[in-house]
């Protein structure tokens, strides 16, 4: 266990670029005091925001580059122009050196996953990465992945992200046995995708001591929270996502027509404001800012490009508390069992087909 979490972060990443990534890194330090920063980009615009958070320039140190990856470069022009010299690249080489524990960016996500990948290489017995977020439910919390790091997914790499998933509940929910289910059209075993039926197959039928496989659940079923980890392939995934987004925006909107309608509607919102600012909180994407790049050597963190300061404080946090919690050595020693878990299941369905 590190003495401090030591964070990279890329500081030109996002919409916003240092004035959201430096504040965000002085309010994750006020949650986190045994972290220190690490922070890569344009030393001219970061240095005036840096001084003053007095308490983060003292935990940071400034690398610079003049180089930053583009929100809309092609994740091939990212690495042709951005390896080992933009922000972002570097952000993830320190996690690789050991110079850093995590790496966090609100950069283009699809060039962050290609740099991750291509600079810190796959686990042992995992062929793709996965992008996995919390989502709020009725229940609390859960876990969704893959929310767009691959298009498709065949049966094995279902199989590894329900692995992953699990291993990061029960770092992040503190589960022995978290429920664990394969987004599908339908609850019925002969529905949907060959490859979904035959990893429900072989998750169904293998002993899993590390978590609990509850079968299929369909779109609905992410907000109610009927499973603590939901698995599907990053296109259903990314929809998902932002059809959920979508709606919350829409509800906001006509929340807010409703109230503005009467005197009585105003009249009635201030006396039901405390409830209101409860179902803002609960609604408030900042909060489950930070989606976790699983299956690669090391921890990567993405922030919505979009962000404030706070929401960018809760990626932060969630590397942190990945980073804290072992991430890495749990999905490497559940994804070991696993392998050996399954492969009777594999065997007796060949045979039976």
């Amino acid at each position: 266990m590190p003495e401090k979490v030591r964070i990279a972060l890329d500081a030109m990443g996002g919409d916003h670029g240092p004035s959201v990534v430096v504040p965000g890194a002085d309010l994750a330090l006020a949650a986190h005091p045994d972290s220190s920063f690490i922070l890569f980009g344009d030393r001219a615009q970061i240095d005036p925001i840096l001084a003053a958070h007095p308490r983060l320039k003292a935990e940071a140190t400034v690398v610079h580059t003049d180089v930053a990856v583009r929100m809309d470069d092609k994740p091939s022009q990212a690495l042709r122009n951005g390896r080992w010299k933009s922000s972002m690249w570097l952000a993830i080489d320190a996690v690789k050196k050991d110079e850093a524990d995590v790496a966090v960016s609100a950069g283009n996500t699809g060039a962050l996953m290609a740099m991750a990948r291509f600079n810190l290489r796959m686990m042992a017995n995992v062929e793709r990465p996965a992008i996995a977020a919390i989502w709020p439910t009725l229940r609390g919390e859960s876990i969704v992945l893959d929310l767009g790091a691959s298009i498709g997914a065949d049966t094995e790499h279902l199989l590894d992200m329900a692995v992953m998933g699990s291993a990061m509940a029960r770092v992040r929910f503190g589960l022995d046995r978290p429920k664990v289910g394969l987004l599908n059209i339908g609850v019925e075993e002969v529905k949907g995708l060959e490859q979904v039926r035959e990893a429900g197959r072989i998750l169904r039928e293998s002993p899993l001591p590390h978590m609990d496989y509850i079968g299929f659940v369909e779109g609905d079923d992410i907000g109610k929270g009927t499973a603590d980890v939901v698995v599907t392939e990053g296109f259903a995934g990314n929809i998902a996502l932002k059809a959920a987004e979508g709606t919350a925006r829409q509800f906001a909107e006509y929340l807010r027509g409703a109230i503005s309608k009467s005197i009585w509607s105003k009249l009635g919102y201030l006396l039901a404001k405390p409830a209101f600012n409860m179902l803002r909180n609960k609604m408030d994407p900042r909060k489950s800012n930070g989606g976790v790049f699983l299956g690669l050597n090391g921890v990567v963190i993405k922030s919505h490009g979009g962000t404030d300061a706070e929401g960018f404080a809760a990626a932060i946090n969630v590397g942190y508390e990945m980073v804290r919690e072992e991430l890495l050595a749990k999905i490497g020693a559940t994804i070991h069992r696993h392998a050996g878990e399954t492969a009777t299941a594999r065997v007796v369905g060949g045979a039976a087909s």
